[in-house]
Order: C-alpha cells, then structure tokens, then sequence
C-alpha cells in the first residue's frame, strides 16, 4: 500500500519530523501539474507538510507562511508556488495575482485557507485537512476528488 492508501484513512503525526516525512511520501505521489488545498486552523502543521514537499523537490530556501506576501514561488526539481489565501477577502483578488503567470510544468500549486477560494480550485484538487487531536498530536487526511 502506498501513502495515498493511508493517507484516505487518515494518519496521525506526533511531530514535525514524522510530518515532514509524510509530505516527502506524498510529494512522489502528486501528478504534475497538479493542486493541493491544505484545510486546517493555525498550528495544524500545514506549512511544516510544505516544508516536506518541497525537501522532496530539491528546494533547499526556507519555507515558511506566505501571508503577507499571498504566495511564494519556490523552483527545484519541481515549482512549488505556495499561496495563502487567508487575507484575500474575496475570489476576484486571485486574478490579480497573475499567478497564471508562474504556474510552469512541472508545478504543484500548495494552498492554505482553500475555502476562501473554493469555487476556483480545479475539479482535481487533493484535499488535505489537518487538525490537532486530544492528545496533541496531529492527524492528516487526504481526500481526492475527481
């Protein structure tokens, strides 16, 4: 079974580390081309999940949270544009964003706060939701639409 298998199911993370690593499992696994919408509040790991994908793609800057620059483009073995949409208060802003412009194959478009946006995400889209659980450790589940 691969990762997407247990991702659908769900798959707890006690730390960053083990996070990381289960980004770096699914970043072989995402087609080019291709969106991730990453759900969850502040502290669910959604960015530390960035930082393992782009680990996988050769990107060696730091990642962190673009919300004040709305995204951040990152070019390795793959482009990754990671893009907040947190502060955008409404879908007409993304098209002021030229990101058209920036998506070059092969690239992964990696967005939090998708549900600002959601009526313009591709039908494709992955769907990540994070959370923290009790005990505080973090759970992850992948939902791929078609």
């Amino acid at each position: 079974m691969n990762i997407i298998h247990f991702l659908e199911k769900g798959i707890i993370s006690k730390d960053a580390k083990t996070t990381i690593s289960i980004a770096k499992q699914l970043a072989s696994e995402i087609p080019n081309d291709h969106t991730l919408a990453l759900h969850g509040d502040l502290g669910t790991g959604k960015t530390t999940f960035v930082k393992g994908l782009a680990h996988k793609w050769g990107i060696n800057e730091e990642i962190t949270s673009p919300t004040f620059n709305i995204y951040t483009i990152y070019k390795g073995h793959r482009n990754l544009i990671h893009l907040d949409a947190y502060r955008l208060s409404n879908e007409s802003e993304v098209e002021n964003l030229f990101l058209e412009e920036f998506l070059l194959s092969p690239y992964c478009l990696v967005i939090e706060w998708p549900e600002k946006i959601s009526s313009l995400l591709p039908r494709n889209t992955w769907h990540l939701y994070f959370s923290i659980q009790k005990d505080s450790s973090h759970f992850i589940k992948l939902e791929i639409s078609n």
